[in-house]
Formats: C-alpha cells, structure tokens, sequence
C-alpha cells in the first residue's frame, strides 16, 4: 500500500516549530519589537527634528520677509538655526541663507567660508549648485580673479545640469573679457544670447556681446567667400599625342618654295 505524506499547512509548521523552540522564539520575538521600536523612535525623532528645525528658521526669516538675507545681523541667526540642527534640511537651507546674508553684508571672506562649509556638508543637498556659485561670487567680489576663473570653470565643467549655470557662463565671460581673452568671452556671451533668448540674463549677454564687437571688429566672424563655396570643375587640358588630326588645318614644317615644272611628256602648242 503506498503511503501518502500530508503537508501541513504552513501556519501549523510555524505553530509546530515555535512549540518545539518557545524561548528561542521568545528571544527572537523581543528582538524583533524593540529593533522596530527603535527605528520608529528614529523616525520620529528626525521628523520632530524637521519641525522644529523649520519652525526656527522660519521664525528668523518672517522680520525679513522679501527682502532675505540683507538685514544686518541676520547671518547670526541663521547660523544658530544651522548649529542646532545640523543635519536638518532647515539647517542646510539655514547655512546657506547665513552664507547668502554675509554677501550681502559685503563679508565677503566670512561667506566664502559658509558657502564653502556647506560644500562640506551637504554635498547630496539640491541646493549645492548655488553654494559653489556663492564660493566663486565671493573670490570674484574680492578681486581674486585667477580664482574666480578656476571656481566658476569648475561649477560650469563638472556641474553642467545645474540651475546656475548661465549665471556662472555670464560672470566667467565678463572675467575672461577683463583678462582680454577676447574669442573666449564672445563664445559665452554668444551661447547665452542664443540658449536664453528670452531672459534678462540673455539679454544682457547680447549687449555685451555687441559692446565687445563694436571694440573689437576683428572679433566678428568673417563671411565664407564665394569662391570657398563655389562647385570646383576641372580644368580643361589637351593632350596633342592623342588629339584627332583636323582636316581644316594645315601644318607645314620648312615649306620648299612653289616651282612650276613641265612634264617632258607633255605635247607641245
């Protein structure tokens, strides 16, 4: 007679199996709680954290609400928000305000050490393309060209998909146009005028760009010459060895002069 093995459900196998290991079971099931308590707790706390950290920053920009960052003294309190809360998103938004208000203040070494702080410390944050373009504007304001052209090449070469990156080609055009490197000022100010043809800044860039034109005249791209465009046709050769004989010319080589001769047979008058 043949047997037959009947399968259990799956839910009497882990009843059977936790009958057979109770205190292990036990320990596991203690384990698994508190591991989850803890990450809830995380998550709660970071979320708490947030908000509170919103609500601070949000309290030190209300006073100067649409015009961020130019009140004097303002960079402190940002700065406090981003020391509380440093891993925040309200401490990186805090950081960079600091940063931003220290500029405006005309600091411009202190905002290139926040600019470049949050460089430092929030490399994944959205908001990394405008710290870079914060750390060159700060060079640039200070006078240190060489490294404002390094700083502002580096934002527009390894950081193409930036939201400044016009604003980084325009300041890198008008530096390049005070180091008279010409031909390398007219192609940003050129690839600004066509690619933002409808905004300020490409506006801007097409003045500039006639203005360095006008001083300039050897600058503007010479026309392509007709003859560069014209179809090239191969010109006509003769070659006498294998022309056809002409039956309407006549060539004599030491032409003997003319005689008249009679023919002795010829019958006399």
């Amino acid at each position: 007679m043949q047997s037959e093995v009947v399968q259990l459900p799956l839910s009497h196998r882990l009843w059977a199996w936790f009958e057979t290991n109770k205190k292990q079971a036990g320990w596991g099931t203690g384990l698994v709680i508190g591991v989850g308590l803890i990450i809830w707790f995380v998550i709660w706390q970071q979320g708490e954290n947030e908000v509170k950290a919103s609500e601070a920053l949000t309290n030190v920009s209300i006073p100067q609400a649409g015009n961020a960052g130019a009140r004097p003294g303002s960079a402190d309190a940002f700065l406090k928000v981003a020391a509380t809360y440093p891993k925040s998103a309200a401490g990186a938004r805090a950081l960079l305000l600091a940063a931003g208000s220290l500029f405006v203040e005309g600091k411009y070494p202190e905002a290139k050490t926040q600019f470049e702080r949050f460089t430092r410390e929030h490399r994944d944050n959205p908001f990394m393309g405008q710290a870079l373009l914060g750390v060159a504007a700060s060079l640039d304001a200070q006078g240190k060209t060489n490294e404002a052209v390094t700083a502002y090449k580096d934002l527009v070469d390894h950081h193409p998909g930036e939201s400044v990156i016009p604003q980084a080609k325009f300041a890198l055009a008008r530096l390049y146009e005070g180091q008279n490197k010409l031909e390398l000022a007219r192609s940003l100010f050129e690839e600004l005028n066509r690619n933002e043809p409808y905004t300020s800044l490409g506006s801007e860039a097409g003045m500039r760009l006639e203005e360095l034109l006008a001083r300039n005249p050897n600058l503007i791209p010479k026309p392509a010459t007709p003859a560069a465009n014209a179809l090239s046709l191969p010109t006509p050769t003769f070659n006498v060895t294998n022309a056809v004989p002409s039956t309407n010319v006549i060539v004599l080589t030491n032409p003997a002069p003319s005689t008249i001769t009679t023919s002795s047979n010829a019958s006399k008058p």
